[in-house]
């Protein structure tokens, strides 16, 4: 990643997290992924052969940009929120450090979304929205993710609470297998099982 881009994403991060502080309606914060969260996402990207990348949960496309410039030239981002205000702010982020070519922006229910993706369409999905709404996703995210795709969840160490239905969920289907990593926020990856 390019050095301006770096310093972009850290300034970025910084008045998110000002934001948050001084924000005391929870659904109008950025809630951003920690940076170890993103770190850890780009080399996931990075390491993979190149496919379709769905991000839930756009906010001011902070881990939109990670995802962007993993990606690569020719790479497929699309990130849906239900927040045009926010849509529109991560526009503008991501044209600031040209990788608004990458990342198609959506503004709609992700539950809606998810039900009208065909199967095994994306490589990667990335889940950092609603936490209450994740366990209703779930059976279209296994169905959309390809097979041998990856889902990353962030917030499942800070927010074990919120996210313990989905996890239950994810447990107890058969045909997946998940690993919690100790980075960021706490990230569950999960995945089709061999």
């Amino acid at each position: 990643m390019e050095a301006t881009t770096l310093k972009f994403l850290d300034e970025l991060l910084r008045s998110g997290r000002a934001h948050d502080e001084d924000e005391p309606d929870h659904d109008r914060q950025y809630r951003n992924v920690e940076r170890a969260g993103a770190e850890l996402l780009h080399l996931l990207v990075s390491g993979r052969p190149p496919g379709p990348i769905l991000e839930i949960g756009t906010s001011n496309g902070y881990s939109g940009i990670w995802l962007a410039d993993a990606a690569g030239e020719g790479g497929e981002v699309v990130s849906v929120d239900d927040d045009k205000g926010r849509s529109a702010e991560a526009a503008k982020n991501l044209a600031e450090v040209g990788l608004a070519d990458r990342v198609r922006l959506v503004v709609a229910d992700a539950g809606a979304f998810l039900r009208d993706q065909p199967d095994g369409a994306w490589d990667l999905i990335f889940l950092d929205a609603d936490r209450s709404a994740y366990a209703a996703y779930w059976p279209d995210l296994r169905r959309v993710l390809a097979g041998d795709g990856l889902i990353a969840v962030d917030n499942c160490t800070s927010h074990a609470e919120q996210v313990a239905e989905f996890r239950a969920v994810v447990d107890a289907d058969r045909d997946v297998e998940s690993v919690l990593t100790p980075v960021g926020a706490g990230v569950l990856l999960i995945a089709h099982r061999r």
